[in-house]
């Protein structure tokens, strides 16, 4: 008798677990949230506010900009228009870093590569030596698509004014900087329709990368 009690015992103890498992694995298949938070500073503080509100039009948005990508065109917000957009900064002669970053990319490239809605925005923080040339020879080593994603170059002060003012992509809070500190990160940021950072993303990190994909789509369910 006390044996079938423990064998009853075990059988209820692995189907309970065999339940948390596919709990679980629901979560981690949706949006962790019913609406993405909004960012505005170095700290990313998530701001909860409702979309299409004026709080949401009152709030921190990337400015214009004009840079060139791999092919030789300008480009500007109007390009990004009714566009979600990932975006980070590399550089092409990085021996370190920027390769798996670029590797991460390629595959968010391969995963939307059919939604016009969502395409790819990568800025030189070398400008002056990643010429028009440079980032299209780079594009092609990693089989990046024209118009799909964008390598751009352009003047160096604007680039670092982008990634340190108005993405924020540096971690190191409280470490003043300026145009001769050399800007380097791994981290992507997600860009809604509206032009507002919706989230961070570490490109060297498989779960954060996984969890972009995710974000991605409760953007595009937004409206």
């Amino acid at each position: 008798m006390k044996k079938y009690i423990a064998l009853l015992f075990f059988v209820a103890f692995i189907s309970c677990n065999e339940k948390i498992k596919k709990e679980d694995i629901k979560v981690e298949e949706t949006s962790r949230v019913e609406s993405l938070p909004y960012y505005n500073e170095k700290s990313f503080t998530p701001h909860w506010i409702t979309p299409n509100t004026p709080e949401e039009q009152a709030f921190h948005k990337i400015p214009d900009f004009k840079l060139v990508n791999q092919l030789g065109d300008t480009l500007t917000q109007k390009n990004f228009d009714a566009k979600i957009y990932i975006t980070d900064f590399f550089f092409t002669s990085c021996p370190g870093i920027c390769p798996q970053m670029t590797n991460s990319m390629v595959g968010l490239q391969e995963k939307f590569k059919d939604d016009d809605a969502i395409v790819f925005l990568s800025h030189s923080v070398t400008p002056t030596i990643d010429t028009v040339k440079e980032l299209k020879i780079y594009a092609d080593r990693f089989g990046v698509i024209a118009n799909k994603w964008h390598l751009v170059t352009g003047d160096k002060s604007e680039i670092y004014n982008l990634g340190r003012n108005e993405y924020f992509v540096e971690n190191d809070l409280g470490t003043p900087k300026d145009i001769n500190d050399f800007l380097h990160s791994e981290n992507f940021l997600l860009i809604d329709k509206n032009k507002h950072i919706r989230g961070i993303y570490n490109g060297l990190n498989r779960a954060s990368m996984a969890q972009l994909l995710v974000d991605v789509k409760a953007l595009e369910n937004e409206g």
